[in-house]
């Protein structure tokens, strides 16, 4: 797949963090995994995210964040380092690229000039491994299927790509992705999330229980009080690391709008929206999607799902939902709800209960778009690096 480029940011201005992220955000393939305030904690963040990039604002006080800048780049940390100023000082750039910044970027930031910067980022990339895609499936409200859905979309991509595949239960508190794939972990999300550091692949691997489809399963919080327990930063730090060394992570949630989601989308390739023919669902999808777009998130990485469809539904259709949302449907998933609910009562996936139902068909299809669509990116990065190795082959 091709590799994006995430960033790390540090802004100690309050009114300036709208903006600075929604500029980041719509450059194509940039992800925000973590966002600090404090210059003192910026050591912290480049330890414990693998990332690609840093942008921090200088301002208001340039000196104090400086030597925070300098300081990462001694400690042999591999991010790129952009950053940026409403001051145009020769002196202060200056003594900025002789400690380690690589972009100097003044305010107000030109979008081409950090396209640019980035593009260079991206290329750089290329011969340093493939990243996984992440794909995030959110239910507008209880009882929609979203839970089913992403078991079963994870049970389908496992059997198809050559890679691995691991789902992750975000929904801390009442998740049910173990016990719909019938399995007992014995580590949990939150024994995960408690590290300080980046996850070496060892220790993921320990906590990964491996389903009969091939899936690997990463359950929730065995308590309440643990689940409490679990940070945005630490969340986003879990899921880049599993991204490292799978082809595909499927986030079943998360389940609440706040920091912690905000993080999640972000980092996500796309944000499956799980909907049915019923008016609070539609306006619940109209409060995310509204809430997504305040954050700045890329609204082409939002895919609508609409469940159980055939069911009687007075008064609805697909075509009124996607006219509301103002988005076409990604997929329909038929309504099969004895077929459903027998494989959900024997904690077992629609592949190996009902091969044939047109539900378990439906999420077959989508798996292999999915799988087909990351197929055509591998390619283009293939083509692109092809290219490079051709022009300085020759230079």
């Amino acid at each position: 797949m091709a590799r994006d480029v995430r960033f790390i940011v540090l802004n100690g201005e309050e009114d300036y963090a709208g903006e600075l992220r929604s500029l980041l955000l719509r450059v194509p393939g940039v992800k925000i995994v973590a966002e600090v305030e404090e210059p003192a904690l910026l050591g912290q963040a480049v330890k414990q995210f693998p990332v690609e990039a840093v942008l921090v604002n200088l301002d208001p006080v340039p000196d104090a964040v400086l030597p925070v800048v300098a300081d990462v780049v001694a400690n042999g940390s591999r991010p790129a380092i952009f950053a940026t100023s409403s001051s145009t000082d020769g002196h202060l750039i200056l003594k900025a690229m002789r400690m380690g910044v690589r972009e100097f970027l003044p305010r107000p930031i030109e979008e081409k000039s950090l396209v640019e910067a980035v593009d260079k980022v991206a290329e750089q990339c290329v011969d340093s491994g493939q990243m996984g895609m992440l794909i995030t499936v959110l239910g507008t409200s209880g009882g929609v299927g979203a839970t089913v859905f992403a078991t079963n979309l994870a049970a389908e991509l496992a059997q198809i790509v050559p890679g691995r595949v691991t789902i992750v239960d975000l929904d801390y508190r009442f998740g049910q992705v173990a016990t719909l794939l019938d399995v007992e972990p014995m580590y949990t999300v939150a024994d995960l999330c408690n590290s300080p550091e980046q996850l070496e692949q060892q220790v993921v691997e320990r906590a990964l229980v491996k389903h009969d489809s091939g899936l690997h399963v990463l359950a929730r919080p065995a308590s309440f009080a643990q689940a409490d327990t679990i940070t945005a930063a630490s969340c986003v730090g879990l899921l880049s690391s599993l991204l490292q060394f799978n082809e595909f992570v499927i986030a079943d949630g998360p389940t609440r709008m706040d920091p912690n989601s905000k993080s999640v989308f972000d980092l996500s390739d796309m944000n499956m929206l799980v909907v049915q023919l019923l008016v609070p669902t539609i306006r619940n999808a109209v409060r995310i999607i509204d809430g997504m777009r305040e954050d700045g998130i890329n609204p082409e990485r939002t895919k609508l799902i609409c469940n159980r469809i055939g069911r009687d539904a007075a008064n609805l259709s697909v075509d009124d939902v996607s006219t509301t949302l103002n988005i076409e449907p990604f997929a329909s998933i038929p309504d099969e709800w004895s077929t459903v609910s027998g494989a959900i009562n024997l904690g077992e996936t629609l592949q190996a209960y009902s091969p044939k139902s047109k539900v378990r068909q439906a999420i077959e299809e989508i798996a292999a778009r999915l799988y087909s669509s990351a197929g055509e990116s591998d390619d283009k990065e293939t083509r692109k690096k092809s290219l490079l190795e051709r022009i300085f082959a020759n230079s």
